[in-house]
């Protein structure tokens, strides 16, 4: 059983859903497109649906392990393994979390010197943007529940951008449907799990969640709905760009609001981009106080202090990782990690505290 969090700390259960959202809803939506279509073709969308309905059921098996242990998934790698095996495992945590840093910044990072300024310093922007994401875990877990709040409902107007891609979106590129063989379409699932992850997080904040049990409804209502975002946005990707184009196609979502024209804005992805620096901030901010409290868990160090030490690695290797073929090595191996972590590990944990609590009782 681990420590209660005061009442003051907590979240209301509505709020636990903008936490999972913003971490599903990162980087990876500027060029999912290309990556789900190489397995499944136009048939992707599909895949996008089956990960979603995976993801929910993850959902419920780690609502299901916090609820066994009264605490969080750093309690229960303690409880299965005891002390020692079971704060080396929550150490990798600190990695992971250091890692998912490094990738949705450097990406961000990527993006901003591909489409706006090429000369942009890695050093002074990562500097820049890890500082603003200390300040908000300074602010504790109610002000990152907070950033991810509005990191999603103010840029939320950037989807009716995609009402120009239709109009000029051809939809019988989807035909036929069902025209992959199951393994394709699992692949292809595979590969859109990369995107999606981040769900896991709920793992390390379900303590700070006042009255859990209520959060249910919203988090996966929230589930669903960043997966019905990401099918439609495929469905329209697919319908705008003919399968050659797709394929040579890196950041397909910024690609289609080339064709926005406003009266008062020409380069309507310029803002597009701005809005996505909002988007990754809670990213970030997640990650930093993720890696930092599992930094206080294990090796009782302040996570004020353990924050700086998280932020002083991450900016090092962004600075490391600063090409496109490195990043491109970086995110994969992250989502290889992320994947096992969540679609393996977790189900099989849940399965160990089961045994766990009947040797116990025995």
């Amino acid at each position: 059983m681990q420590e209660p969090v005061h009442e003051r700390l907590q979240i209301s259960p509505f709020m636990a859903a903008f936490i999972v959202m913003a971490m599903q809803f990162g980087i990876g939506v500027l060029g999912f497109q290309r990556i789900v279509a190489k397995e499944a073709g136009y048939d992707a969308w599909i895949s996008i649906i089956g990960i979603g309905l995976l993801v929910h059921f993850i959902v419920w098996i780690m609502y299901r392990i916090c609820e066994a242990v009264d605490g969080d998934i750093l309690t229960a790698n303690v409880y299965v393994f005891g002390k020692a095996i079971g704060n080396t495992i929550n150490s990798f945590f600190i990695i992971y979390f250091i890692s998912a840093c490094v990738a949705v910044l450097g990406g961000l990072i990527e993006v901003i010197r591909t489409w706006m300024f090429p000369n942009l310093s890695p050093l002074l922007f990562g500097s820049m943007y890890l500082i603003l994401g200390i300040y908000i875990v300074y602010g504790g877990f109610r002000t990152v529940t907070g950033i991810s709040f509005f990191g999603l409902v103010i840029p939320s107007y950037l989807l009716f951008s995609f009402a120009y891609a239709i109009r000029y979106g051809d939809f019988t590129n989807l035909l036929p449907i069902l025209d992959h063989s199951p393994l394709e379409l699992l692949k292809s699932a595979y590969s859109m799990s990369f995107t999606v992850l981040g769900f896991g997080v709920l793992l390390f904040f379900h303590p700070f969640i006042k009255n859990p049990e209520k959060s249910k409804k919203w988090v996966h209502g929230g589930i669903f709905l960043i997966t019905l975002i990401y099918a439609i946005l495929a469905i329209i990707s697919f319908a705008y760009f003919p399968p050659a184009l797709l394929n040579k196609s890196i950041w397909a979502t910024l690609e289609m609001w080339k064709i926005v024209r406003l009266p008062i804005i020409e380069r309507f992805e310029y803002l597009g981009i701005a809005n996505w620096s909002l988007i990754i901030l809670p990213n970030v901010a997640i990650c930093l106080w993720t890696a930092s409290r599992v930094i206080k868990h294990v090796f009782h160090l302040r996570q004020r202090k353990g924050v700086w030490f998280v932020a002083a690695i991450c900016l090092l290797l962004i600075l490391i990782v600063d090409s496109r073929e490195r990043m491109d090595m970086f995110t994969s191996f992250h989502g290889k990690i992320g994947f096992g972590l969540a679609f393996v590990y977790t189900p099989l944990l849940y399965l160990a505290i089961i045994i766990a609590k009947k040797v116990k009782k025995k």
